[in-house]
């Protein structure tokens, strides 16, 4: 009965039980949250496992520095930014992150999408996840999470012309496959 009391707590109720580092506050921080944070950390690092790492450390780092968190704007925007922060540090720390990548080592296969000739979210977010690490990155600072070229240059320690052709590129990218596709398959008839 007491954790069903405690499950309908608010959201400052649950932060503030987070600042005073009560496990179950934090455990309940964690689970309404998770869910959302997960696809975030999935759409950086591309394994699976790695994701799960990235989202376990952005909840201990959030942890540690809730105590910052001033109640301006959302709590789920604050989180996110550490979570992006988490993704962006897993990143250089493995050393995957190559931002200057050759169009011709950008080509992968094709993967077939199963919705017909329209395109879902979720298939848009699978293309997303096969772009090259430096590409994906770029294109989910900028298209995703809506951070501007100057920010991206600053987050990743690269020039603003940088990031706007590693955008570029994977804007290409993204349009070649979908367009390869949603090809429909034409058969050209002579007239004689």
């Amino acid at each position: 009965m007491g954790l069903k009391l405690y499950k309908s707590l608010s959201e400052e109720s649950i932060i503030e039980g987070c600042i005073q580092r009560n496990q179950r506050a934090q455990r309940m921080l964690y689970e309404k949250f998770a869910p959302a944070m997960y696809p975030l950390c999935l759409r950086y690092v591309r394994e699976i496992s790695e994701a799960e790492d990235v989202l376990i450390s952005g909840f201990m780092r959030a942890f540690e520095k809730i105590n910052t968190y001033s109640g301006k704007g959302s709590f789920s925007g604050w989180l996110r930014k550490i979570m992006i922060n988490q993704a962006l540090g897993h990143l250089r720390k493995n050393k995957t992150m190559y931002l200057e990548v050759d169009i011709e080592a950008a080509e992968y296969q094709q993967q077939a999408i199963d919705s017909g000739n329209h395109l879902e979210a979720d298939d848009l977010l699978k293309l997303v996840r096969q772009l090259p690490m430096g590409y994906r990155t770029v294109f989910n600072l900028y298209a995703i999470e809506g951070y501007s070229h100057k920010e991206i240059a600053e987050l990743l320690g690269i020039s603003e012309n940088t990031s706007k052709s590693q955008l570029s590129r994977a804007r290409g990218l993204l349009q070649k496959q979908i367009l390869g596709e949603n090809q429909p398959t034409t058969k050209v008839i002579k007239h004689e």
